[in-house]
């Protein structure tokens, strides 16, 4: 059996005439991004498809020269965590240059997500309003806090959940690639547990429907991530699709060891 079980999937939605969200899943090095764009002509799609290119190949490739679980002396987060924020960092400064290399990209931004998982860990780095969610014990928690103007008014008491949703300033962002050198990746790390179902999204999904409509729907279709995921794009199209939906689903079966997944590959295993 596999360490982790990922699924992804992204629909353009019903109002929208192409899609500027991005998604990727590397089962074998525990690794999934997810980034939804912004900019007009198109260049959201372009933001957000290189930073789902850049960090996943860097992630690849550094995380092959760091030792497993490794503690940064400077920040106190795993080293799997501090090359996921610093792979934001270098994806924002690519975007930026990019669209002022090229006008019509110009203005061009996007949301990111990034998950790595390493032993029985998992790190998370987010930029945005995209989220992470976990499902464990049929209990749905957030694990990202969304960098919004109506996340702040939430956190200030100064709008309930509810009215957060229904707000005319729900998609207005106060980070994202694209905007100013040297972005802040927030970073979150937990242990994963065997059963743990994770959830990666776009707005598209959270802005039309509510975390319990998630956890019912994650709960019911639980064995089975082709179907689950989407019957959450489902219910986003269902509530009028007003924006492009992402989801990445992944399940935790046990640890993730990068060494023993390569001699495995090495020698013909599994």
């Amino acid at each position: 059996m596999k360490a982790l079980e990922m699924v992804a999937i992204t629909d353009v939605g019903k109002k929208r005439g192409h899609n500027e969200d991005c998604v990727g899943i590397d089962e074998a090095n525990g690794i999934a991004v997810l980034a939804d764009g912004m900019g007009g002509h198109n260049a959201g799609e372009v933001a957000s498809a290189m930073a789902v290119d850049l960090v996943s190949r860097l992630l690849k490739d550094g995380l092959h020269h760091i030792d497993e679980g490794d503690i940064d002396d400077q920040t106190g987060f795993s080293k799997e965590a501090v090359l996921a924020r610093k792979s934001a960092v270098t994806a924002n400064n690519a975007i930026i240059e990019a669209a002022q290399a090229n006008p019509e990209c110009a203005g061009m931004g996007s949301t990111l997500v990034t998950t790595v998982f390493y032993g029985d860990r998992i790190a998370v780095s987010h930029v945005g309003d995209s989220r992470m969610y976990l499902l464990r014990n049929e209990y749905l928690s957030h694990m990202t806090e969304d960098h919004s103007l109506v996340q702040e008014q939430v956190r200030r008491g100064l709008l309930t959940v509810e009215d957060a949703r229904n707000s005319s300033i729900k998609n207005l962002v106060t980070r994202a690639l694209g905007v100013e050198k040297n972005v802040e990746a927030d970073v979150v790390e937990d242990i994963a547990l065997a059963g743990d179902i994770y959830m990666m999204c776009s707005d598209g999904l959270t802005d039309v429907v509510p975390d319990e409509a998630i956890r019912l729907t994650m709960i019911e279709h639980s064995q089975n991530f082709e179907v689950c995921a989407q019957a959450l794009i489902n219910l986003a199209n269902d509530a009028g699709g007003p924006d492009n939906i992402s989801v990445i689903l992944i399940r935790v079966n046990g640890p993730l060891s990068r060494k023993k997944g390569f001699f495995a590959r090495l020698f013909g295993g599994e």
